[in-house]
């Protein structure tokens, strides 16, 4: 296919349109090579293996052939025109072949695709950051085995009346102008008094009622309430308390250090081992910050226009993971159904735009991941499991389980970068906040 010829148009900032055209005869000829392989190997009923007559094999096996070698052309030959045009391809391109006829003597077809853009990051020199820092001293510590122990906590049967903090068994019924609603009735229905599991005011009437003991009430559902039916409206409740049941925070005693995995039952270890996963963890929250907004003063310093089709493929990824996370959480959507594309169209844009900015800045300042880089954070990760060097083994395995580690090295990479060159102002956080306890 020496004869090609292309034509590229500019249709836009990045959409390319290029024509080809290639001889007919270099395709026959294609053609007539790959039938005669098949005459080789096919197999036909009435023939011996090997011995299909040429044209009985194109008869059989021509038109599929030809589409074959008609799309391998458009591949290749348009592989070679962006190789010539010095072209980056985005995505894939959009073939449209002009039909052949028997007369034709010039296949041509149009190929319309984008192409990436010239990406030139913005001034960062006047990026301001806020550094969050924060150091885990006993008094987190202290807070951090105290959430664990309510994490294992477990109740015990009283005879008192309930109050905020019980688990509570009841049957309810409840109704609305004398007639029962979806989701209006349950028997055995459990609940922690306090967690905002239900209502505020329906746990209200549960509050202060011992076990057999009932109550009768009317109960306002809020304005915006999820349930369209009873949104707004006043229902009539029943309720039984079948159980009341206290909560019980186990000891601090070597039990509890067991069950937190210190086989010894050492206390001062099992401290020792909360801290340093405490501090692991105050470490990355502290750092995803940071980056946090890094990658915001990058948006901001920096004007991209993204390909739309890389948009379009990273929408359909996370619509596809979207669909993943609902299925595990036991939500099962109807066959067919969609999810509205426009809650994917503003974060899509924005993982494409950083992805450009990000690459751009790892291709002018050398920040690819170093393999020592790589060794240590698999090594950190590695840490927080119980064999740490099945967990590295595991890793160097296979080559293709180590791309995350390096993207994430990578981003450290520019984020230190980043950092070197805007203003950065250390910020105390708080603790509660920093980890998002209430």
């Amino acid at each position: 296919m020496d004869e090609m010829q292309a034509n590229l148009e500019r249709l836009s900032e990045l959409e390319r349109r290029l024509s080809v055209t290639l001889p007919v005869s270099d395709i026959a000829s294609e053609v007539e090579s790959r039938l005669m392989r098949l005459t080789r190997t096919v197999k036909m009923q009435g023939f011996r293996p090997g011995k299909v007559p040429l044209k009985v094999v194109a008869r059989q096996y021509g038109p599929q052939v030809r589409q074959e070698v008609l799309g391998d052309a458009m591949q290749k030959s348009f592989g070679d025109a962006v190789r010539e045009q010095n072209l980056r391809v985005a995505g894939y391109p959009r073939f449209e072949p002009k039909p052949l006829t028997e007369q034709s003597a010039e296949f041509q077809y149009i190929a319309v695709f984008e192409v990436y853009p010239e990406v030139s990051v913005g001034d960062l020199s006047q990026a301001a950051i806020n550094r969050p820092v924060f150091e885990v001293g006993e008094a987190e510590l202290d807070k951090t085995i105290e959430i664990m122990r309510k994490q294992r906590v477990v109740f015990d049967p009283v005879e008192r009346p309930a109050q905020s903090g019980d688990r509570v068994t009841i049957d309810f019924r409840g109704t609305l102008d004398g007639a029962e609603y979806p989701g209006s009735s349950a028997k055995g229905h459990v609940v922690v008094l306090g967690e905002n599991r239900m209502l505020p005011d329906f746990e209200a009437q549960v509050i202060g009622l011992k076990s057999g003991e009932s109550r009768s009430f009317d109960l306002r559902f809020p304005d915006d309430y999820h349930g369209k039916e009873v949104a707004g409206k006043t229902a009539q409740f029943e309720v039984t308390v079948a159980e009341v049941a206290a909560p019980r925070l186990p000891a601090v005693d070597a039990d509890f250090a067991r069950a937190l995995g210190v086989e010894t039952g050492d206390i001062a270890t099992m401290r020792a081992e909360v801290r340093l996963n405490l501090e692991r963890e105050v470490k990355a929250r502290l750092k995803n910050r940071v980056k946090d907004q890094v990658m915001q003063a990058l948006l901001d310093s920096t004007r991209v226009e993204a390909p739309k089709v890389l948009v379009q493929l990273e929408i359909q990824r996370m619509e596809a993971a979207a669909r993943q996370d609902l299925a595990q959480r036991g939500v099962k959507m109807k066959e067919g159904a969609a999810l509205p594309v426009d809650m994917f169209e503003a974060p899509a844009q924005r993982r494409v735009n950083l992805g450009l900015i990000l690459a751009e800045l790892v291709k002018m300042h050398g920040l690819y991941a170093k393999p020592e880089q790589v060794r240590a954070l698999v090594e950190e990760q590695a840490q927080s499991y119980e064999r740490p060097e099945e967990v590295i083994r595991w890793f160097y395995g296979a080559p293709e389980r180590l791309r995350d580690i390096e993207s994430v090295v990578m981003e450290e990479n520019v984020v230190a970068r980043v950092l070197s060159i805007a203003k950065v102002q250390d910020q105390a956080v708080n603790f509660d906040e920093l980890m998002g306890n209430k």
